[in-house]
Protein backbone atom coordinates (compact mmCIF):
# COMPACT_ATOMS: atom_id res chain seq x y z
CA UNK A 1 0.00 0.00 0.00
CA UNK A 2 1.30 3.62 -1.21
CA UNK A 3 1.72 5.85 1.84
CA UNK A 4 2.27 9.76 0.58
CA UNK A 5 3.95 10.19 4.23
CA UNK A 6 1.69 12.74 5.62
CA UNK A 7 1.72 12.89 9.05
CA UNK A 8 -2.03 11.11 10.90
CA UNK A 9 -4.29 14.13 11.69
CA UNK A 10 -1.94 17.13 10.17
CA UNK A 11 -3.07 17.11 6.41
CA UNK A 12 -5.15 20.23 5.83
CA UNK A 13 -6.81 20.84 2.21
CA UNK A 14 -5.89 24.48 0.12
CA UNK A 15 -9.03 27.10 0.70
CA UNK A 16 -8.69 27.49 -3.32
CA UNK A 17 -8.90 24.61 -4.83
CA UNK A 18 -6.10 24.90 -8.01
CA UNK A 19 -7.71 23.21 -11.26
CA UNK A 20 -4.56 23.91 -13.00
CA UNK A 21 -0.78 24.06 -12.21
CA UNK A 22 0.56 26.97 -10.99
CA UNK A 23 3.71 26.80 -12.38
CA UNK A 24 4.05 26.91 -16.43
CA UNK A 25 3.77 23.15 -18.18
CA UNK A 26 4.91 21.68 -21.06
CA UNK A 27 3.64 18.31 -22.73
CA UNK A 28 3.86 16.76 -26.20
CA UNK A 29 1.51 15.27 -28.28
CA UNK A 30 1.69 12.48 -31.42
CA UNK A 31 -1.04 11.44 -33.49
CA UNK A 32 -0.46 8.22 -35.64
CA UNK A 33 -2.17 6.79 -38.79
CA UNK A 34 -2.95 3.44 -38.10
CA UNK A 35 -2.32 0.09 -40.62
CA UNK A 36 -3.55 -3.55 -40.46
CA UNK A 37 -2.15 -5.69 -43.09
CA UNK A 38 -1.51 -2.80 -45.44
CA UNK A 39 -4.36 -1.08 -45.34
CA UNK A 40 -5.27 2.25 -43.41
CA UNK A 41 -7.73 1.38 -40.83
CA UNK A 42 -9.90 3.74 -38.41
CA UNK A 43 -8.98 2.59 -35.12
CA UNK A 44 -12.24 2.89 -33.54
CA UNK A 45 -13.63 0.48 -35.94
CA UNK A 46 -10.66 -1.61 -35.09
CA UNK A 47 -10.63 -2.37 -31.45
CA UNK A 48 -13.36 -0.11 -29.91
CA UNK A 49 -12.17 2.17 -28.02
CA UNK A 50 -8.19 2.09 -26.18
CA UNK A 51 -9.00 -0.81 -23.45
CA UNK A 52 -9.85 -3.41 -26.04
CA UNK A 53 -5.76 -2.71 -27.56
CA UNK A 54 -4.10 -2.62 -24.25
CA UNK A 55 -4.04 -5.69 -22.04
CA UNK A 56 -3.25 -4.04 -18.74
CA UNK A 57 -6.13 -1.78 -16.70
CA UNK A 58 -5.86 1.58 -17.48
CA UNK A 59 -7.03 4.03 -15.08
CA UNK A 60 -10.11 6.30 -16.82
CA UNK A 61 -9.31 9.65 -18.14
CA UNK A 62 -12.24 12.61 -18.63
CA UNK A 63 -14.24 11.08 -21.56
CA UNK A 64 -12.92 8.97 -24.08
CA UNK A 65 -9.62 8.57 -23.11
CA UNK A 66 -7.31 6.42 -20.97
CA UNK A 67 -3.92 6.64 -18.99
CA UNK A 68 -1.47 4.40 -20.32
CA UNK A 69 0.83 2.12 -17.83
CA UNK A 70 3.96 4.27 -19.09
CA UNK A 71 2.55 7.18 -17.65
CA UNK A 72 0.70 9.05 -20.47
CA UNK A 73 -2.53 8.88 -22.17
CA UNK A 74 -4.44 7.39 -25.36
CA UNK A 75 -7.37 7.83 -27.10
CA UNK A 76 -8.92 7.58 -30.94
CA UNK A 77 -9.33 11.05 -32.47
CA UNK A 78 -11.43 11.18 -35.32
CA UNK A 79 -9.32 8.13 -37.42
CA UNK A 80 -5.95 8.62 -35.84
CA UNK A 81 -4.58 7.13 -32.64
CA UNK A 82 -2.80 9.94 -30.12
CA UNK A 83 -0.92 9.29 -27.66
CA UNK A 84 0.57 12.01 -24.84
CA UNK A 85 2.58 13.17 -21.89
CA UNK A 86 1.74 13.80 -18.65
CA UNK A 87 2.63 17.57 -17.85
CA UNK A 88 5.98 17.68 -16.90
CA UNK A 89 7.42 21.55 -15.28
CA UNK A 90 8.70 24.00 -17.35
CA UNK A 91 12.49 23.19 -15.97
CA UNK A 92 15.94 22.67 -16.87
CA UNK A 93 15.71 19.13 -18.71
CA UNK A 94 12.28 19.77 -19.21
CA UNK A 95 12.32 18.68 -22.82
CA UNK A 96 14.35 15.76 -22.22
CA UNK A 97 11.85 14.36 -19.73
CA UNK A 98 8.82 15.45 -22.31
CA UNK A 99 10.62 13.72 -25.62
CA UNK A 100 11.48 10.28 -23.19
CA UNK A 101 8.27 10.37 -22.39
CA UNK A 102 6.50 10.40 -25.43
CA UNK A 103 8.80 7.86 -27.02
CA UNK A 104 8.04 5.64 -23.79
CA UNK A 105 4.45 5.93 -24.72
CA UNK A 106 4.89 5.25 -28.48
CA UNK A 107 7.27 2.27 -27.61
CA UNK A 108 4.37 0.91 -25.09
CA UNK A 109 1.57 1.30 -27.78
CA UNK A 110 3.89 -0.17 -30.79
CA UNK A 111 4.47 -3.38 -27.76
CA UNK A 112 0.45 -3.98 -27.50
CA UNK A 113 0.11 -3.25 -31.14
CA UNK A 114 2.61 -6.31 -31.88
CA UNK A 115 0.85 -8.81 -29.49
CA UNK A 116 -2.91 -7.78 -30.89
CA UNK A 117 -1.42 -8.28 -34.22
CA UNK A 118 0.44 -11.89 -33.36
CA UNK A 119 -2.29 -13.29 -31.84
CA UNK A 120 -4.91 -12.20 -34.01
CA UNK A 121 -2.51 -13.08 -37.30
CA UNK A 122 -2.41 -9.31 -38.61
CA UNK A 123 0.35 -6.81 -39.28
CA UNK A 124 -0.11 -3.38 -37.55
CA UNK A 125 2.22 -0.51 -38.38
CA UNK A 126 1.81 3.30 -37.05
CA UNK A 127 2.15 5.89 -39.94
CA UNK A 128 3.69 8.98 -38.05
CA UNK A 129 1.32 12.12 -38.42
CA UNK A 130 1.32 15.05 -36.34
CA UNK A 131 3.24 15.83 -33.39
CA UNK A 132 2.30 18.90 -30.90
CA UNK A 133 4.32 20.99 -28.38
CA UNK A 134 1.48 22.39 -25.69
CA UNK A 135 2.92 25.15 -23.17
CA UNK A 136 0.84 26.42 -20.17
CA UNK A 137 0.20 30.29 -20.01
CA UNK A 138 0.44 30.98 -16.47
CA UNK A 139 -2.21 33.36 -15.51
CA UNK A 140 -0.25 35.50 -13.36
CA UNK A 141 1.49 36.83 -16.80
CA UNK A 142 -2.33 37.51 -18.26
CA UNK A 143 -2.84 41.04 -19.09
CA UNK A 144 -5.30 42.91 -21.97
CA UNK A 145 -1.54 43.09 -23.99
CA UNK A 146 -0.22 39.95 -22.81
CA UNK A 147 -2.58 36.93 -23.05
CA UNK A 148 -2.56 33.57 -24.90
CA UNK A 149 -4.01 34.55 -28.63
CA UNK A 150 -2.07 37.94 -28.92
CA UNK A 151 1.45 35.02 -27.43
CA UNK A 152 0.11 32.61 -29.95
CA UNK A 153 -0.17 35.34 -33.16
CA UNK A 154 3.30 36.63 -32.36
CA UNK A 155 4.88 33.22 -32.10
CA UNK A 156 3.28 32.38 -35.27
CA UNK A 157 5.78 35.28 -36.82
CA UNK A 158 8.65 33.50 -35.66
CA UNK A 159 8.45 29.93 -34.55
CA UNK A 160 7.87 28.85 -38.57
CA UNK A 161 11.28 28.98 -40.56
CA UNK A 162 13.35 27.46 -37.43
CA UNK A 163 10.76 25.00 -37.01
CA UNK A 164 10.33 23.81 -40.98
CA UNK A 165 14.12 22.90 -40.44
CA UNK A 166 13.74 20.75 -37.45
CA UNK A 167 10.87 19.05 -37.61
CA UNK A 168 9.69 18.82 -41.17
CA UNK A 169 10.24 16.67 -44.23
CA UNK A 170 9.42 17.23 -47.95
CA UNK A 171 6.09 16.13 -47.59
CA UNK A 172 5.07 17.72 -44.94
CA UNK A 173 2.57 20.89 -45.50
CA UNK A 174 2.09 23.28 -42.46
CA UNK A 175 3.54 24.43 -39.04
CA UNK A 176 1.20 26.38 -36.94
CA UNK A 177 0.45 27.80 -33.32
CA UNK A 178 -3.19 27.47 -31.81
CA UNK A 179 -3.87 29.27 -29.07
CA UNK A 180 -6.16 27.42 -26.34
CA UNK A 181 -7.88 28.48 -23.11
CA UNK A 182 -4.60 28.20 -20.75
CA UNK A 183 -2.38 27.18 -23.45
CA UNK A 184 -0.61 27.56 -26.56
CA UNK A 185 -0.54 24.43 -28.90
CA UNK A 186 2.98 24.39 -31.75
CA UNK A 187 2.07 21.99 -34.23
CA UNK A 188 4.28 19.97 -36.65
CA UNK A 189 4.32 17.28 -38.78
CA UNK A 190 5.48 14.07 -36.61
CA UNK A 191 9.29 13.69 -36.62
CA UNK A 192 10.50 9.97 -36.17
CA UNK A 193 13.58 10.64 -34.83
CA UNK A 194 14.27 11.95 -31.44
CA UNK A 195 16.96 13.88 -31.16
CA UNK A 196 15.48 16.46 -33.62
CA UNK A 197 12.31 16.43 -31.98
CA UNK A 198 14.12 17.11 -28.44
CA UNK A 199 16.24 19.63 -30.62
CA UNK A 200 12.75 20.90 -31.74
CA UNK A 201 10.86 20.99 -28.56
CA UNK A 202 13.99 22.62 -26.85
CA UNK A 203 14.25 25.64 -29.44
CA UNK A 204 10.06 25.98 -28.68
CA UNK A 205 10.48 26.02 -25.17
CA UNK A 206 13.57 28.87 -25.38
CA UNK A 207 11.55 31.05 -27.76
CA UNK A 208 8.62 30.74 -25.67
CA UNK A 209 10.42 31.07 -22.25
CA UNK A 210 12.22 34.63 -24.25
CA UNK A 211 8.85 36.16 -25.49
CA UNK A 212 7.16 35.45 -22.14
CA UNK A 213 9.54 38.08 -20.61
CA UNK A 214 8.56 40.79 -23.34
CA UNK A 215 6.34 43.64 -21.85
CA UNK A 216 3.68 43.04 -24.58
CA UNK A 217 3.47 40.60 -27.28
CA UNK A 218 2.38 42.97 -30.06
CA UNK A 219 4.23 42.67 -33.44
CA UNK A 220 5.94 45.96 -33.00
CA UNK A 221 8.54 43.54 -30.35
CA UNK A 222 9.99 41.98 -33.97
CA UNK A 223 10.93 44.94 -35.10
CA UNK A 224 12.71 46.02 -31.54
CA UNK A 225 14.25 43.12 -30.97
CA UNK A 226 15.51 42.38 -34.33
CA UNK A 227 13.55 39.12 -35.21
CA UNK A 228 13.91 38.18 -39.14
CA UNK A 229 10.50 38.57 -41.34
CA UNK A 230 10.45 36.90 -44.39
CA UNK A 231 8.47 39.27 -46.78
CA UNK A 232 6.05 37.86 -48.66
CA UNK A 233 4.28 36.75 -45.08
CA UNK A 234 1.06 34.59 -45.51
CA UNK A 235 -0.86 33.25 -42.65
CA UNK A 236 -3.03 31.06 -42.92
CA UNK A 237 -6.07 29.84 -40.73
CA UNK A 238 -5.63 26.86 -38.99
CA UNK A 239 -6.79 23.69 -40.48
CA UNK A 240 -8.43 23.09 -36.84
CA UNK A 241 -9.79 24.78 -34.32
CA UNK A 242 -8.63 28.45 -34.00
CA UNK A 243 -5.17 29.67 -34.84
CA UNK A 244 -2.26 30.17 -37.41
CA UNK A 245 -0.46 28.51 -39.50
CA UNK A 246 2.12 28.46 -42.78
CA UNK A 247 1.79 26.82 -45.59
CA UNK A 248 3.63 26.26 -48.85
CA UNK A 249 2.33 29.16 -50.35
CA UNK A 250 2.85 31.43 -47.49
CA UNK A 251 6.56 32.50 -47.94
CA UNK A 252 6.31 33.32 -51.84
CA UNK A 253 8.61 30.38 -51.91
CA UNK A 254 7.85 26.45 -50.61
CA UNK A 255 9.74 26.35 -47.89
CA UNK A 256 9.17 22.49 -47.45
CA UNK A 257 10.15 21.41 -50.98
CA UNK A 258 12.60 24.55 -52.12
CA UNK A 259 16.11 24.42 -51.65
CA UNK A 260 17.04 25.34 -48.10
CA UNK A 261 20.53 26.44 -48.42
CA UNK A 262 19.78 29.04 -51.38
CA UNK A 263 19.17 32.25 -51.10
CA UNK A 264 15.80 32.51 -52.20
CA UNK A 265 13.87 34.06 -48.99
CA UNK A 266 13.56 38.13 -49.10
CA UNK A 267 13.73 39.54 -45.80
CA UNK A 268 12.08 42.90 -44.78
CA UNK A 269 15.76 44.64 -44.48
CA UNK A 270 16.34 43.72 -48.85
CA UNK A 271 18.59 40.56 -47.98
CA UNK A 272 18.15 37.91 -49.55
CA UNK A 273 18.69 34.61 -47.48
CA UNK A 274 18.69 30.54 -47.46
CA UNK A 275 16.21 29.07 -45.03
CA UNK A 276 19.19 28.15 -43.25
CA UNK A 277 20.26 31.36 -42.82
CA UNK A 278 17.46 33.17 -41.57
CA UNK A 279 17.00 30.16 -38.69
CA UNK A 280 20.26 30.56 -37.59
CA UNK A 281 20.16 34.47 -37.27
CA UNK A 282 16.87 33.96 -35.73
CA UNK A 283 19.03 31.47 -33.04
CA UNK A 284 21.23 34.13 -31.75
CA UNK A 285 17.83 35.97 -30.13
CA UNK A 286 16.96 32.98 -28.08
CA UNK A 287 20.46 30.40 -27.14
CA UNK A 288 20.40 31.92 -23.74
CA UNK A 289 17.19 30.35 -22.89
CA UNK A 290 17.67 27.58 -25.07
CA UNK A 291 20.78 26.73 -23.25
CA UNK A 292 19.26 27.22 -19.82
CA UNK A 293 16.42 24.65 -20.70
CA UNK A 294 17.93 22.21 -22.05
CA UNK A 295 21.82 22.00 -22.31
CA UNK A 296 24.72 22.84 -24.24
CA UNK A 297 24.16 19.52 -26.30
CA UNK A 298 21.03 20.47 -27.88
CA UNK A 299 21.83 23.90 -28.16
CA UNK A 300 24.90 22.84 -30.22
CA UNK A 301 22.42 19.88 -32.13
CA UNK A 302 20.00 22.87 -33.12
CA UNK A 303 22.94 25.36 -34.34
CA UNK A 304 24.39 22.50 -36.10
CA UNK A 305 21.16 21.69 -38.38
CA UNK A 306 20.94 25.37 -38.81
CA UNK A 307 24.48 25.55 -40.11
CA UNK A 308 24.36 22.67 -42.58
CA UNK A 309 26.58 20.69 -40.25
CA UNK A 310 23.87 18.30 -38.87
CA UNK A 311 21.03 16.90 -41.10
CA UNK A 312 17.77 18.22 -41.57
CA UNK A 313 14.81 16.01 -42.64
CA UNK A 314 14.64 18.56 -45.68
CA UNK A 315 17.92 17.21 -46.59
CA UNK A 316 16.58 14.28 -47.91
CA UNK A 317 15.04 13.89 -51.57
CA UNK A 318 11.97 12.12 -49.82
CA UNK A 319 10.28 11.19 -46.77
CA UNK A 320 12.29 8.94 -44.81
CA UNK A 321 10.99 5.53 -44.06
CA UNK A 322 10.48 5.98 -40.72
CA UNK A 323 7.82 7.69 -40.84
CA UNK A 324 5.82 5.09 -42.20
CA UNK A 325 6.39 2.61 -39.43
CA UNK A 326 7.24 4.46 -36.18
CA UNK A 327 8.35 2.66 -32.78
CA UNK A 328 9.74 -0.20 -34.90
CA UNK A 329 13.53 1.26 -33.44
CA UNK A 330 13.81 3.75 -31.70
CA UNK A 331 17.36 5.47 -32.32
CA UNK A 332 18.99 8.33 -30.13
CA UNK A 333 22.21 8.62 -32.80
CA UNK A 334 25.10 10.04 -31.30
CA UNK A 335 23.52 12.62 -29.31
CA UNK A 336 21.68 10.04 -27.22
CA UNK A 337 19.67 12.09 -24.45
CA UNK A 338 21.37 12.48 -21.35
CA UNK A 339 19.73 10.77 -18.13
CA UNK A 340 17.71 13.36 -17.00
CA UNK A 341 15.49 12.12 -13.42
CA UNK A 342 12.48 12.06 -13.03
CA UNK A 343 10.08 15.25 -12.63
CA UNK A 344 8.03 15.45 -9.38
CA UNK A 345 4.63 15.44 -11.28
CA UNK A 346 5.78 12.55 -13.44
CA UNK A 347 6.76 10.38 -10.00
CA UNK A 348 3.43 10.70 -8.29
CA UNK A 349 1.64 10.01 -11.34
CA UNK A 350 4.11 6.69 -11.65
CA UNK A 351 2.69 6.14 -8.04
CA UNK A 352 -1.05 6.74 -8.77
CA UNK A 353 -0.27 3.95 -11.79
CA UNK A 354 0.39 1.47 -9.10
CA UNK A 355 -3.67 0.93 -8.63
CA UNK A 356 -2.55 0.62 -5.12
CA UNK A 357 -4.56 2.43 -1.63
CA UNK A 358 -2.40 5.32 -1.21
CA UNK A 359 -2.62 6.31 2.12
CA UNK A 360 -2.99 10.38 3.03
CA UNK A 361 -3.54 10.90 6.06
CA UNK A 362 -5.38 8.39 8.40
CA UNK A 363 -7.25 7.67 5.18
CA UNK A 364 -6.54 5.35 2.49
CA UNK A 365 -7.76 5.95 -1.45
CA UNK A 366 -7.73 4.03 -4.62
CA UNK A 367 -7.61 5.58 -7.75
CA UNK A 368 -11.14 6.19 -9.56
CA UNK A 369 -9.88 8.73 -12.98
CA UNK A 370 -7.36 11.16 -13.87
CA UNK A 371 -9.39 14.40 -14.13
CA UNK A 372 -7.64 16.70 -16.82
CA UNK A 373 -4.09 16.83 -16.59
CA UNK A 374 -3.26 18.16 -13.09
CA UNK A 375 -6.30 16.83 -11.08
CA UNK A 376 -6.89 12.98 -9.81
CA UNK A 377 -10.37 11.50 -8.35
CA UNK A 378 -9.55 9.31 -5.39
CA UNK A 379 -12.27 6.79 -3.55
CA UNK A 380 -11.98 6.52 0.01
CA UNK A 381 -11.85 3.23 1.17
CA UNK A 382 -14.33 2.12 3.03
CA UNK A 383 -17.41 5.17 3.19
CA UNK A 384 -15.87 5.57 -0.70
CA UNK A 385 -16.57 8.74 -0.82
CA UNK A 386 -15.18 10.55 -3.99
CA UNK A 387 -12.01 13.37 -3.19
CA UNK A 388 -10.01 15.05 -5.84
CA UNK A 389 -6.07 15.81 -5.50
CA UNK A 390 -4.13 17.97 -7.64
CA UNK A 391 -0.74 16.75 -8.38
CA UNK A 392 1.11 19.91 -6.56
CA UNK A 393 -0.74 18.85 -3.35
CA UNK A 394 0.62 14.78 -3.86
CA UNK A 395 3.78 16.17 -4.44
CA UNK A 396 3.70 17.99 -1.13
CA UNK A 397 2.69 14.75 0.95
CA UNK A 398 4.97 12.44 -0.62
CA UNK A 399 7.73 14.84 -0.06
CA UNK A 400 6.79 14.49 3.97
CA UNK A 401 9.05 11.69 5.34
CA UNK A 402 7.14 10.04 8.05
CA UNK A 403 9.01 10.71 11.55
CA UNK A 404 11.08 7.57 12.72
CA UNK A 405 10.04 6.25 15.65
CA UNK A 406 12.42 6.77 18.52
CA UNK A 407 14.69 3.19 19.79
CA UNK A 408 13.77 2.33 23.34
CA UNK A 409 16.96 1.70 25.00
CA UNK A 410 17.84 -2.15 25.35
CA UNK A 411 17.00 -2.74 29.41
CA UNK A 412 19.77 -5.30 30.59
CA UNK A 413 19.03 -8.19 32.56
CA UNK A 414 18.78 -7.36 36.43
CA UNK A 415 21.35 -9.94 37.38
CA UNK A 416 23.82 -7.73 35.07
CA UNK A 417 23.01 -4.46 36.88
CA UNK A 418 23.32 -6.38 40.12
CA UNK A 419 26.49 -7.35 39.41
CA UNK A 420 27.70 -4.29 38.62
CA UNK A 421 26.46 -2.52 41.77
CA UNK A 422 28.44 -5.43 43.83
CA UNK A 423 31.71 -4.68 41.51
CA UNK A 424 31.13 -1.19 42.27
Amino acid sequence: MKNLGAEPGRYVREKKFRASPPRAVIGLEAEFNLFVDGKKRRPEKVFGDPSRLVRRRMIPRTGKSFQLPAGGAIYFDTGVIEVATPIVELERGCCHRATRLLWEQIRYLRAELDHWGKVRGHKCRLQGFSTHYNFSFPDGRRSKSRNATKLAFLLAHILPVPVILLAANRQSSAVGVRPRKNRLEVTADFTPDPALMLATCAFIAGVVKTVLDWKDFGLRQLSRRGVLRPTPFRLRKHSSRRGWRITGDSLGQNPFTGDINAPLWKLRDGRMLSLRGVAAESLKLFRRQILRISDLSTLQHIAAVFDGDARSLLDFPKRPEAYDDVGRTIDWGRRRMRRWSRSRYEKVIHRVLAHEPMRIGQKRYRVERMNGWYQIDFREVGTNRRQTFNLDELVRLSAKKKPRPVMARKQKPAETRRHRRRAS
